[in-house]
């Protein structure tokens, strides 16, 4: 009996129209802030941000923060799936989403994020690095190193043991402003982005935060981590 008043507190939440539209366009799991969700829903910032609240009371979101910046996603694994099983029922709708000008989608593709790697690449790249056991997700932003990717790093010609730890230790998880993933950050992501420059894998534009990655970029990248320049097509 204690279930019911849940359930139908969560069914009210996502009837509304606005608000299922919001979380349908987190469904694909990246983390978007409030002006995107506005946009995607058709209501007002003001709106929206009320409707942000009441998804955050109802533990069906999290927001993340990243520096003035917050971020919005689904709170787990048990709200994607009501929402998949959700969208069975019924015809799904085509998610909302700004048009990207010409510098925007290059700018996607890769650019720098402060001093380390971001966009499509930046992305891809990390998420490479965790799906072969090179990097750990910890606490706190945190990335942790593992002894195979410590291995890895230093053929590249990174020494992880020389790396002066900042706030979030040698690795921190930067959360990607176009991607809404994150991407690999703090003194370690800073010394891969120059190494990647040094190795001539990839060239930093003199007058943007556009990257550019080389063809011999892109065949280590594929060799070393299996990150295909394919991930472009949809910039």
């Amino acid at each position: 009996m204690e279930v019911q008043p849940k359930v139908a507190a969560t069914a009210f939440l996502i009837a509304d129209a606005a608000r299922a539209a919001m979380l349908m366009a987190l469904a694909d799991g990246r983390a978007l802030p409030a002006g995107e969700l506005a946009y995607a829903a058709g209501v007002t910032a003001q709106t929206a941000s009320s409707h942000l609240a009441k998804l955050l009371d109802g533990g069906l979101l999290t927001v993340e923060k990243e520096g003035r910046h917050r971020y919005y996603r689904l709170a787990d694994a048990q709200v994607a799936a009501l929402l998949e099983n959700l969208a069975t029922v019924a015809a799904r709708n085509p998610v909302r989403r700004k048009p990207h000008s010409r510098d925007a989608r290059t700018l996607r593709v890769a650019r720098c994020c402060y001093d380390h790697l971001a966009g499509q690449v930046g992305v891809a790249v990390t998420q490479q690095l965790m799906e072969r056991g090179f990097l750990a997700a910890g606490n706190d932003k945190r990335f942790e190193v593992t002894p195979t990717g410590t291995q890895f790093f230093g053929d590249l010609g990174i020494d992880v043991a020389t790396l002066r730890p900042g706030k979030h230790g040698i690795a921190r998880q930067c959360l990607d402003w176009t991607e809404r993933q994150h991407h690999l950050a703090g003194p370690l992501g800073a010394k891969f982005l120059s190494t990647l420059c040094d190795n001539g894998w990839v060239l930093r534009s003199p007058s943007s935060r556009a990257v550019q990655v080389t063809p011999r970029g892109w065949a280590q990248l594929y060799e070393t981590l299996g990150v295909r320049m394919s991930l472009t097509d949809d910039a």
